[in-house]
């Protein structure tokens, strides 16, 4: 997902892929949370669509050219604030923001970069339970409670602006629909989670 200033940039100068972010253009204008979860996880899905070595030129653009901020929320604000133009981060967040202040973001709107770019991935939360669990069956129960039709229906009425995923279970009407986003067609369980981190530890970013 990506959020820009609209006093800074109009929507024609927007990138057309999450992947223009490393030309020199854009040095200095665009800011990520380089270290956290939520990154790593669109890092994983330019690599398992792009490949090594545009994974690697791009992280290089990321190091050269962006900055790097403490988390999504200040991803945010940092762009609210007009301290760079664009940033990288997670579409709830902004979404929380505008429910209820929009502090953090009444300057900006949301890109959805669509056409299966990588910058238009859709994150999963998963969830599992340990074989060394001493409480497996109630972690079972969890899960299965979670993803049933009423767990869905709670995050779907909750704040957290997530998509439901549940069958039957509609998403917050703010939200663009899921199946309006064009994601890339991107199998979870290829996702490398280490070669990001080495390759991201390479680039001089971790």
């Amino acid at each position: 997902m990506f959020v820009y200033n609209t006093d800074l940039l109009p929507e024609a100068e927007l990138p057309a892929s999450i992947m223009d972010l490393q030309d020199p253009k854009w040095k200095g204008k665009w800011g990520a949370a380089a270290g956290g979860a939520d990154f790593q996880a669109i890092v994983s899905a330019i690599l398992e669509t792009q490949g090594e070595a545009k994974t690697a030129a791009w992280l290089k653009g990321l190091k050269d050219g962006a900055q790097i901020y403490q988390n999504n929320i200040a991803v945010m604000k940092a762009v609210n604030a007009g301290q760079v133009p664009v940033g990288i981060m997670y579409h709830y967040y902004w979404y929380r923001d505008q429910a209820l202040t929009k502090a953090g973001s009444k300057n900006t709107k949301l890109l959805y970069f669509r056409h299966q770019d990588p910058g238009a991935f859709v994150s999963i939360s998963g969830g599992a339970v340990l074989k060394s669990s001493k409480r497996a069956t109630n972690a079972q129960k969890f899960l299965a409670f979670v993803t049933s039709k009423q767990g869905q229906g709670i995050l779907a009425s909750s704040d957290a602006k997530e998509y439901a995923v549940g069958k039957g279970v509609a998403s917050d009407k703010a939200l663009e629909p899921l199946d309006t986003l064009e994601a890339p067609q991107v199998d979870p369980f290829k996702l490398n989670g280490p070669k990001v981190i080495e390759l991201m530890t390479a680039a001089g970013i971790l």
